[in-house]
């Protein structure tokens, strides 16, 4: 599998505050944005999950701002797998405009079908197997 590539947000001028400054809420919908492209890229993405009845919500989040961002700015994303447990499935976040590094953050989620918890690897042995050749890369 070829390695997987960042993800690019263009700041839209809706998405900035009265300063001029992206809001920091945003930040979270980059991410939701990043690891959607990402998990397409391995060929499994979330339309597929949700098909075969699974839905990923996050069960913890955090965000730590070093820049800011304005309109029209590029935010380059890398999504890597932080940590893989057989419940839980934790994100690394960094984010770059013109290779400055402007915010670092990290999702956790867990797999449910019916609402109940799936063992990940079980449920989605081709998306755990993509999944742990990025951790390869």
């Amino acid at each position: 599998m070829a390695k997987v590539q960042p993800y690019v947000h263009e700041v839209k001028y809706y998405e900035c505050d009265r300063m001029g400054v992206t809001h920091h809420s945003n930040y979270v919908r980059f991410m939701e944005e990043a690891r959607i492209w990402w998990m397409d890229q391995l060929g499994y993405g979330y339309e597929r999950m949700e098909a075969e009845g699974i839905v990923s919500p996050v069960v913890a989040i955090s965000l730590n701002y070093k820049r800011t961002t304005t309109f029209k700015d590029h935010i380059e994303i890398e999504v890597k797998i932080a940590e893989m447990t057989e419940l839980k499935l934790s994100f690394s976040y960094t984010m770059k405009v013109d290779g400055k590094l402007v915010c670092t953050a990290s999702s956790t989620h867990c797999f449910l079908d019916g609402g109940r918890p799936v063992v990940f690897a079980d449920r989605f042995p081709e998306l755990h197997a993509a999944m742990v050749a990025t951790l390869q890369d």
